[in-house]
């Protein structure tokens, strides 16, 4: 997406402040794999837009939910 002159690109919100969330479960696996890559990487905040605060819940999430084996850590 190219940035025109003068015009910023909308700034995202997060989406777990809009949900009013207060933590972030590692059981709501469908809810987390949206943050992650096919590859199963975790995106980061600039591309996901969550606030500093839901993406170390989201980190956190994500890790105890690879080791409970509710997401992958790679792709076959």
């Amino acid at each position: 997406m190219r940035r025109e002159r003068g015009r910023r690109p909308k700034k995202r919100v997060c989406t777990f402040c809009v949900d009013k969330v207060k933590w972030v479960d590692y059981k709501e696996a469908n809810r987390l794999r949206r943050f992650i890559t096919e590859r199963g990487k975790i995106l980061p905040r600039r591309i996901t837009g969550n606030c500093a605060r839901h993406q170390r819940q989201l980190t956190l999430s994500i890790k105890r939910a690879r080791n409970l084996a509710l997401l992958p850590f790679t792709v076959e």
